[in-house]
């Protein structure tokens, strides 16, 4: 896991900030399969957005952090229902500021 900055994860809010969220997390909750098509959104894309529908707050936070435990990404922000992640990957694809 990337521990990120202040500066950074501004700079990584406003890149998400025109993303469409990739995962969307419906009743059946966290499966495998959902933690395999986040993991793998994450590989090709470094920051995505994933949609957590229907969770109370206290629950939500329990897949939100199980979903970074799990994928080994950092939680740039949640707005609502909607988690921002980034993980880097072996090509470097977004290129973060200095902290």
């Amino acid at each position: 896991m990337t521990i990120l900055s202040t500066k950074q994860k501004q700079f990584l809010k406003g890149l998400a900030h025109h993303l469409s969220p990739v995962v969307m997390l419906g009743g059946n909750g966290l499966t495998e399969g959902v933690l395999a098509e986040i993991d793998n959104a994450l590989n090709h894309h470094e920051l995505i957005k994933v949609k957590i529908a229907g969770a109370d707050r206290e629950t939500k936070q329990l897949i939100i952090d199980a979903i970074v435990r799990e994928t080994k990404s950092s939680n740039v922000q949640t707005i609502g229902h909607v988690l921002v992640l980034y993980r880097p990957s072996e090509e470097g694809k977004i290129q973060l500021p200095r902290k």
